[in-house]
């Protein structure tokens, strides 16, 4: 009795164990499990618990070695191969590749490699369709590949699954392998880091120069290098590194079996200390050309400062010609008919009133960009239409601009009277100026890119210098013209065509404002447009209710009330708008770049165009983005000909555009590149590894010029 009393009981605690595992099992929303094969134990792991339809979420390799025994990295080294993911994923779902932690050197007599110890998680982003069933379960299947190495190397592989519910809900994090993410996550090469790289090259290695951010005070420690490409520098020799002024410079023994430097270098910088300071991330990276021995400063000094300041005040005056000046400068030149008969006095006091706005306006640009700049930021002429609150708040600035024009409502209107030498005209000449300024800087006129990308590598004062020259070309025509009043004669007497004409001119106004929030929608989505659609209906409430009530000719009390009313509507208007386009905004903008053309445009992506180059295809990269009218009349002009897209064709071009409507540091570092920190830029690259840099403005002709030097 005994003996069946104990079997009973050990059937009684299997079951409740057994029991217990299922419902620890049922418990658990991730289904995944290890696969031990030699010495590595592998595993599919995700840092979320369930996905929802059209997340992005982060899934990984686990790999854990045993003692001693490494795999590799993306680069391999001397000997090895890196892991590989062959994915079997359900309908819809999309992977990206695996994103590299930064490797440690490994040391195996006589090579040397580039990998880890221990265990390594790789990560890989995964994009869920929309059109998953909630409370669905998917399976994830994946059969990756890996080299495990240690005196001898075996090959392995294995089938590895992972099962996630589908919930609506935001997905709570997986505590078990959040934390492995997250510490991932600092050891991946940082993109925006702040520091300045420059590469030099010539027959016995590279020179990488690194400029400190200004705000780094702290020791970086050693640096270690390591190439993404292979055969590219010596990987056993070792890295000196010296210290200057204004930073570090790394040297790398080039690889003896490479014939000729490479155009462009590409990989990754380890700091034992960090990047940031103490215990922040250890690794950056970059890809960048090769400068035949100098760094990028010098290359961009091909210019003097006297003709740096000669450019930026002859590209100003051509300034005036670009589209997105005239709709305002149309105004101004109302203003000068007005001051046709006038005392030359006054009107010469509104041509410098003018020319101040101008001027003071460039300055605060200036300043506001260097001071970015010295913060580590990358930014460029017309950084400011690249946040979504700058194009909001510019929009409604524009629509009650264009408001005012059309009527609805009377401020500044002695600009196009009879009366404009009273004091209410020179706030509309001032007004003209800073206005003319902000809505010039969607455009680049000839000269000034070079002028602008020599200013941003000098010395505060003189990028200071030619942005104020800049500005005083662009006010010099009508500074000219209030001089010699006599000029105002030429033109037509003022009459009621004025009022035609400034009518007119606030519908152009408008179109304007269509077109700015076209460029929110490029940016940061319909939903931020929407936004500002309501903005604009609020602050047109404001206007009205100021015109209606807000005059003269209403009760002092009904002026007050009206003139309160409308401040604070429209003020509310700029503040929901500014802040609502951010809390809108989609995480990635929406590219225009691929509308079609006839062209088959490739994003930009520096590595895929260093490869091209240097297996001797010929490459053209459009620099350009959605709020630049030049590169919008550029674009319909030349790639419109069918003559060029044909001639491309032949040729075998591989076509990119670098899209910099939105923010993006890899586009402004390849614009410094260039000696340029503006678009539109064109640069052909031949098969014969000539560079060629086409004019701001470009025609047919200018752009088959340049393809005839490709050799067919």
């Amino acid at each position: 009795m005994r003996g069946k009393a104990l079997i009973t009981s050990k059937v009684i605690h299997l079951i409740v164990f057994l029991v217990a595992i299922s419902a620890g099992l049922n418990n658990s929303p991730v289904k995944a499990e290890a696969v031990r094969v030699g010495h590595v134990e592998a595993e599919l792991v995700s840092e979320v618990d369930e996905i929802s339809p059209g997340q992005s979420i982060w899934v990984g390799l686990h790999l854990k070695m045993d003692d001693k025994w490494h795999v590799y990295w993306r680069n391999p080294g001397d000997a090895g191969l890196p892991p590989k993911i062959n994915w079997d994923l359900p309908d819809g779902f999309e992977a990206g590749s695996i994103t590299w932690p930064h490797p440690e050197r490994i040391e195996v007599e006589p090579v040397t490699s580039f990998g880890y110890y221990r265990e390594v998680l790789l990560p890989v982003r995964l994009t869920v369709p929309e059109s998953i069933q909630i409370d669905d379960t998917v399976e994830l299947k994946a059969n990756p590949e890996w080299l495990v190495c240690k005196q001898v190397c075996i090959p392995g592989e294995a089938e590895l699954s992972l099962r996630l519910p589908v919930s609506q809900d935001h997905p709570s994090y997986n505590t078990a392998w959040s934390d492995k993410f997250n510490q991932v996550r600092n050891n991946l090469p940082l993109k925006e880091h702040g520091w300045k790289i420059s590469v030099s090259g010539d027959e016995t290695g590279f020179s990488v120069e690194l400029v400190k951010p200004q705000w780094f005070e702290a020791d970086i420690g050693q640096i270690n290098f390591f190439p993404y490409k292979q055969g590219v520098v010596d990987i056993s020799s070792i890295q000196e590194m010296t210290t200057n002024d204004s930073g570090y410079v790394l040297l790398i023994d080039r690889n003896p079996n490479l014939k000729q430097i490479p155009d462009s270098l590409s990989g990754v910088l380890v700091s034992s200390s960090g990047w940031r300071g103490p215990d922040s991330e250890q690794a950056i990276e970059f890809v960048l050309p090769v400068t035949s021995d100098r760094p990028e400063a010098e290359a961009l000094a091909s210019i003097n400062i006297w003709q740096a300041l000669l450019f930026a005040f002859i590209g100003g005056m051509i300034l005036n010609l670009m589209p997105c000046v005239l709709p305002v400068l149309s105004i101004k030149i109302l203003g000068f008919v007005n001051q046709a008969g006038e005392e030359r006095g006054k009107i010469f006091a509104h041509g410098l009133i003018f020319t101040a706005g101008v001027l003071l306006s460039f300055i605060a640009l200036a300043v506001v960009l260097i001071l970015l700049r010295a913060g580590g930021q990358e930014l460029g002429w017309g950084f400011q239409l690249q946040s979504p609150g700058f194009l909001a708040g510019l929009s409604i600035f524009m629509f009650l601009f264009a408001l005012n024009l059309l009527g609805v409502f009377e401020i500044g209107t002695s600009l196009t009277r009879l009366d404009a030498g009273q004091s209410s005209g020179w706030s509309g000449s001032f007004l003209n100026g800073v206005t003319a300024t902000v809505v010039a800087t969607p455009c680049t006129a000839p000269f000034m890119g070079s002028a602008l990308g020599f200013s941003l590598s000098q010395p505060a004062w003189v990028s200071l210098s030619i942005f104020l020259f800049l500005g005083l070309g662009m006010a010099f025509p009508y500074l000219i013209l209030s001089a010699f009043p006599r000029f105002l004669k030429l033109l037509p007497k003022p009459g009621r065509w004025m009022e035609s004409l400034k009518q007119f001119m606030g519908f152009l106004l408008l179109a304007t404002v269509i077109w700015l929030a076209w460029v929110l929608g490029v940016q940061a989505g319909v939903n931020s447009v929407a936004v500002l659609m309501i903005a604009l209906l609020v602050s047109a409430l404001g206007g009205w209710i100021y015109g209606r009530w807000g005059g003269q000719v209403s009760s002092s009390s009904a002026r007050t009330v009206a003139t309160l009313l409308a401040i604070v509507l429209i003020l509310g208007s700029f503040g929901f708008s500014v802040s609502g386009v951010g809390l809108m905004a989609v995480d990635e903008g929406i590219s225009y770049q691929f509308s079609g053309d006839g062209l088959d445009w490739l994003k930009f992506d520096p590595d895929h165009v260093a490869e091209l180059i240097e297996s001797g295809q010929p490459v053209f990269i459009d620099f350009t983005a959605a709020w630049c009218l030049s590169c919008q009349v550029n674009e319909k002009v030349a790639f419109g000909s069918e003559e060029v897209r044909q001639r491309i064709a032949d040729l075998g071009v591989t076509t990119f555009k670098a899209d910099w409507t939105r923010r993006d540091d890899t586009i402004t570092r390849a614009l410094a590149e260039y000696g340029r920190n503006s678009v539109p830029l064109y640069v052909l690259h031949t098969n014969d590894g000539e560079e060629i840099i086409l004019p701001e403005i470009i025609t047919p002709e200018i752009v088959l010029d340049a393809l005839n030097k490709i050799d067919s």
